[in-house]
């Protein structure tokens, strides 16, 4: 292993270690070797070797392996409701700022997955794996923001300043391209050759192409004008199961 990865059981001033500050230790070591080598492939021995304590004192802190892997997420969860994303925008969506709801949990999302790549690492290892984790994760948070923002959308719905489509698949949308957008900066381009834009900038555009789309036309469209109702996801299905829909 090399030794740089080894962190020393001391602080920068070689005090001994309190008991949370070396439970926490273990944790953040855990975090990058789980995001690494995923869930069955990291032992506790490694993660012992890696943070420079004993392997009991692993087990001291934590009973056992899957313990250790959703004090992860609960940790992290801690983390996010101090830094909620639907709190970065609560002035936005009560004045009814579509650019601002969007663009600034635009910003938020991707300023977080740079700041702590190796938890999206983590998400994607447990989704792979089937892991709790990632359902954990997915219960806890991301339906929390699929609902809320879907919620703004249907209430922008009815103001007339969005067209009638589904809410849910906007967001996913919408989040569609900021997970893609990390995805690649965090995993196959890391230098960015591809596509070299700050958080800012892809957090506007995306905002942009959202709202407004690609095309010129969409751009002359009055966005308060609400147009006629066209067949949506339900009809389709009707249809598609032999049954009469409204038109």
């Amino acid at each position: 292993m090399d030794p740089q990865t080894k962190i020393t059981t001391t602080n920068a001033n070689g005090a001994r270690m309190t008991g949370e500050d070396r439970r926490l230790q273990i944790l953040r070591v855990a975090m990058r070797l789980f995001s690494q080598r995923g869930f069955r492939g990291t032992t506790t021995k490694e993660i012992a070797l890696a943070a420079g304590v004993s392997e009991a004192m692993v087990f001291r802190h934590f009973a056992t392996k899957e313990q250790l892997y959703s004090a992860i997420l609960d940790h992290k969860a801690c983390l996010h409701e101090t830094m909620d994303p639907l709190q970065v925008v609560a002035e936005a969506i009560a004045r009814k700022d579509d650019a601002a709801v969007f663009e600034g949990l635009a910003l938020d999302a991707l300023n977080q997955h740079d700041c702590d790549p190796e938890f999206h690492r983590l998400l994607l290892h447990a989704a792979l794996e089937e892991h709790e984790l990632a359902q954990m994760f997915w219960e806890k948070f991301v339906k929390r923001v699929y609902r809320v923002l879907s919620k703004y959308i249907r209430a922008r719905q009815r103001d007339g300043a969005m067209i009638d489509i589904e809410p849910f698949v906007v967001v996913r949308a919408f989040i569609g391209m900021i997970i893609h957008h990390s995805l690649n900066n965090n995993l196959w381009d890391r230098q960015q050759q591809l596509l070299k834009v700050s958080n800012q900038v892809a957090a506007r555009e995306f905002t942009n192409i959202l709202l407004h789309g690609v095309t010129r036309g969409s751009q002359s469209k009055s966005p308060s004008r609400r147009p006629s109702r066209r067949p949506g996801f339900r009809a389709v299905n009707a249809r598609a199961n032999g049954k009469r829909s409204n038109k």
